[in-house]
């Protein structure tokens, strides 16, 4: 019968990249210093979906929220095979905490009706493995965090969660969402038919003013077009959204830098281990 599978992407600052310029005078990130890649689990949940819908069939649609700039990652997943993709963008959605953001992701999702719904453990930029879970309770799906593999069968998800001390297999009715971790799986290359056909794919926003309605329509013609939503295409209460839906207050951000004091260097001889030894024992480590 086919699983209708929803992907929550998102496109995150490089953290891998991090130089002196990445940080503002405020202590906020300096997201222009660093090149924005596609958040590194959230390929992990994509890949997931792209193997529910291999084994199973069905479609993968993928969505983020963010500017104009964020589809080039809706370009990257559907070059690896999603079905659809859409770009939620709103300038009153600035200044989303995760709980705006889980709420708007949340609308969005309940658009597609979907079977199943993955998200990165976690974004990259902010760690805090909030968002995915947030959704989960707006939609009111069963939650599974931690993903490791996943079987579906009888309409029931049977998934592996990494527990910390190990992992726990745990029966899941549908529909769930699902948090992933790398080791479910590696995203899948770029498939060489899709890069041709979907390297031009484009929101309405991203396309030249005095020419959008004209090259949107020629592109969704030619089934080329990413979707494209604001807050209220989604019903969204504008109350939860932005800076009025985000209870959370920042009271200040510290860029903590840890500098090298004295060291001591040993090889691993007996000698030197002797001395190792001895200088724990004198400043009472040890013994």
């Amino acid at each position: 019968m086919g699983y209708n599978c929803v992907v929550c992407i998102k496109q995150v600052p490089d953290t891998g990249k991090v130089t002196g310029d990445a940080m503002k005078a405020d202590g906020t990130i300096n997201r222009a210093a660093l090149p924005a890649i596609f958040n590194p689990e959230d390929q992990n949940a994509l890949e997931a979906a792209l193997r529910v819908r291999d084994q199973h069939g069905g479609t993968v649609t993928v969505i983020t929220m963010g500017l104009p700039a964020a589809c080039t990652i809706l370009r990257e997943a559907l070059m690896c095979g999603a079905d659809k993709a859409y770009l939620v963008t709103d300038r009153r959605a600035a200044a989303s905490d995760t709980l705006a953001t889980s709420y708007i992701l949340s609308q969005a999702v309940k658009k597609l009706n979907p079977d199943l719904v993955f998200c990165g453990r976690q974004a990259i930029d902010g760690d805090t493995a909030q968002t995915g879970p947030q959704i989960a309770e707006k939609l009111g799906a069963t939650l599974v965090t931690y993903l490791e593999g996943l079987e579906i069968k009888d309409g029931f998800a049977y998934a592996t969660r990494n527990i910390g001390t190990g992992t726990e297999k745990v029966k899941a009715k549908l529909p769930a969402l699902f948090t992933v971790m790398e080791k479910c799986g590696e995203l899948r290359p770029f498939q060489a038919r899709l890069a041709m056909k979907y390297k031009k794919a484009r929101a309405p926003m991203e396309l030249p003013r005095e020419t959008a309605d004209a090259d949107y329509e020629a592109l969704k013609a030619k089934g080329l077009d990413i979707g494209q939503w604001n807050l209220d295409d989604i019903g969204c209460d504008l109350s939860r959204c932005g800076k009025a839906g985000s209870p959370t207050l920042v009271n200040k951000i510290v860029n903590v830098v840890l500098a090298g004091g004295e060291f001591q260097e040993f090889q691993p001889t007996d000698e030197d281990m002797g001395r190792l030894v001895g200088s724990l024992i004198a400043d009472h480590t040890i013994g």
